[in-house]
């Protein structure tokens, strides 16, 4: 590339140059990031405001998780039963420290999934059932 003034009439932007930058010391953000912030804080305050979710939404989202928890629980078991089965032996001492290690953070992530899953999904059961309940008026104090 040349630094020819004419070649950057072609189209191509004039490369930056340091003095019309500004500077971070300065505190103060480019204009097109202080028109962006400004624009989406505009549309979250000017639009609608999002629809509430009903029961049914929280009774779908419970069988979803618990479904997803009686899966990761199955999961969770055969990983242990496979361990089980086949421990992991090697002969040298850092293999075998490695393999346990691993060992331990795949059995500890299934059932990760497991509590977390079922914990959401009982969460979500209870959101519904708090959901069914009509609404008490609040009274001030």
């Amino acid at each position: 590339m040349s630094s020819d003034p004419a070649a950057t009439q072609a189209g191509d932007p004039a490369p930056a140059r340091p003095e019309a930058q500004p500077s971070a010391a300065a505190g103060t953000a480019p204009p097109r990031a202080a028109d962006a912030a400004a624009a989406s804080v505009s549309n979250e305050t000017a639009g609608p405001a999002a629809p509430r979710k009903g029961p049914l939404s929280f009774l779908s989202g419970a069988l979803t998780s618990g479904l997803l928890a009686w899966v990761c629980l199955g999961l969770s078991s055969r990983v242990v039963g496979y361990y089980a089965e086949h421990p992991p032996h090697y002969d040298v001492q850092i293999a075998q420290s490695i393999a346990t290690a691993l060992k331990t953070l795949i059995v500890g992530m299934c059932f990760l999934a497991t509590f977390s899953f079922a914990f959401i999904g009982i969460g979500l059961l209870l959101t519904f059932l708090r959901s069914l309940r009509p609404a008490v008026a609040a009274k001030p104090s």
